[in-house]
Order: structure tokens, then sequence, then C-alpha cells
């Protein structure tokens, strides 16, 4: 029988964590102390939520294998797979009525494009938007995006079934797995401005763009006055 293991208080770890800085002083080094094991909590508390996550019951059955436009033609989503058991659909906010793409979503991905090799070691991992192929092919080939893979979702089904049913031109991310010779939805991020807090921009937890975890270390934080733009 497996047993559970028994966790030393945060607040031990971070008294024995032994860490000192040139001419700290004992308020800032008590306040760090304190703050140190608010953060070994949120990291156990992160890895329950994993948990929890990867232990969700089986999805629904995917409704049909929905057809997409790629850089190298038509595709079906079950052949985004590849030799992969999971499928991540990131959907970019790229529609055809958009002048040019979301911002926010473009830092996203600037970022993934980094990450791309090492996440495809586990999952296949692509990105969907609704603009024709050609339109988002021509603004990778602009940003630089030498790794990730886009496809254009030329009829809406797919975004109309697990993004918008008002086929809205909104972010997504969605989990597929493919077990038992059946594709299966895994997971969505469904937190949004319904869900958010007073006073914060809606987000997701965790959040999955690393530019908000690189400046919520700094003493200026997000802020509420910047987003990221596609030029500077």
């Amino acid at each position: 029988m497996s047993t559970i293991p028994q966790l030393k208080p945060a607040k031990d770890l971070a008294a024995a964590n032994g860490v000192r800085f040139p001419n700290e002083s004992e308020e800032y080094r008590r306040a760090r102390d304190a703050l140190l094991a608010e953060e070994i909590e949120l990291r156990r508390h992160i890895e329950r939520v994993a948990e929890q996550r990867r232990g969700l019951p089986a999805g629904g059955a995917l409704p049909k294998d929905y057809r997409f436009d790629g850089e190298n033609g038509p595709v079906s989503l079950s052949n985004l797979f590849g030799d992969k058991q999971t499928l991540a659909i990131y959907s970019y906010m790229y529609g055809p009525k958009r002048q040019r793409p979301c911002p926010m979503c473009t830092s996203l991905l600037s970022a993934w494009n980094g990450e791309w090799a090492d996440a495809e070691q586990r999952i296949a991992l692509v990105v969907v938007a609704r603009s024709p192929i050609e339109r988002l092919a021509a603004f990778k080939k602009e940003r630089g995006w030498r790794n990730l893979r886009i496809y254009s979702d030329p009829s809406g089904d797919y975004t109309r079934d697990y993004v918008s049913a008002e086929d809205a031109d909104m972010p997504a991310f969605n989990v597929f797995t493919r077990r038992d010779g059946g594709i299966r939805h895994f997971w969505s991020g469904e937190m949004g401005p319904g869900t958010a807090d007073p006073g914060q921009d809606p987000r997701g937890a965790p959040d999955l763009m690393p530019i908000w975890t690189i400046l919520d270390s700094t003493p200026e934080g997000r802020g509420s006055d910047w987003y990221p733009k596609l030029n500077y």
C-alpha cells in the first residue's frame, strides 16, 4: 500500500535555507524567509493541482476528425499527433478580419518557438488560427518562427466546437489524448473574465506566458499599463 510522504513544514525549510546576500538587513532576511515559506507552499500547491489534472477521468470523444490546412497541404487532427499520444493545440488570435495578429498571443508563441523541440519530445504541439494558411505562413516567416507548426481552420468547425461557439477571435489551449484507438478531449484552460478576481487581468493558472513569470519576480511586477507589442 502506498503512503503519502510526510512533508516538512515550509517554515522549517525556509528557516534552514541559510542563504545570505551582501549587506542585507535582518528585517530583509525575516521578510525573505517568510516569503520563501510561501513560495514553497505555492510549489506544493502547483504540484497538487498538476496531479489532480493528470487524474481527470476520460473527456469527451472527438466528434469528428477535423480538417486543417497546413504549410504542406491539408491534414486531419488525428494526423497532428504524429507518433505521440498527446496533442496540445493553441488557438491563435489571428482571424481573417484581424489586420495583424494579437500581440499577446504572438509574445507567447515567440517564447514557445524556442521550446518547441523540447516540448515535442513528449507531446505534439501545434498552433491553429482562422486566417488562411498563406497569411499565417507569411507572418510566421516575418516573425522568424522556425519551429512552430501552424495550421488554418478554414471551415471553423474545430474553432466553434473547442474555442468559441460563436466563432469569436479568441485564444484557447486544448489538450487531446489518443488511447485505445480513439481520440478524446483531456483538458482546456477554462479561466477567463468570469473567473477573474477583482482588479486582475483574466489569466489562467499556471500562466502559460513566460514573460509574466519573469515580471512577477521583479519589484515592478506585471503592472496594469503594459502589454507586449508586435514591434518596438
